[in-house]
């Protein structure tokens, strides 16, 4: 009676366990969801956090925007913009070289 009666008990872990492994599982793939959104807020939460720890960079733009004029400042920042972009693409291009050997 008692072995049969830990036996019962056993089988009945192993499902709770078998459940378990399921719900973590499921959880995982539906919290795949939330990856991206989360990681946009993680990016915005850090960019307010440096710019609160540099503020002379945004007071500094506005001081330029201020002294250049709004026409010639969307000029020159359309011009940085291109050249971020060139730059990034250089740095994945580069990248993707196999290593060079001297």
């Amino acid at each position: 009676m008692m072995h049969s009666r830990h036996m019962v008990l056993m089988q009945r872990q192993q499902r709770l366990r078998i459940r378990s492994a399921e719900l973590r599982l499921r959880l995982a793939n539906q919290a795949q969801v939330l990856q991206a959104p989360l990681a946009a807020i993680d990016q915005a939460r850090s960019s307010v956090q440096w710019l609160r720890a540099h503020p002379q960079w945004p007071l500094a733009a506005l001081a330029l925007l201020a002294v250049m004029g709004p026409q010639r400042a969307v000029r020159w920042a359309a011009r940085l913009w291109w050249g971020w972009g060139l730059y990034q693409r250089m740095q994945q291009r580069l990248r993707r070289l196999p290593p060079q050997r001297f």
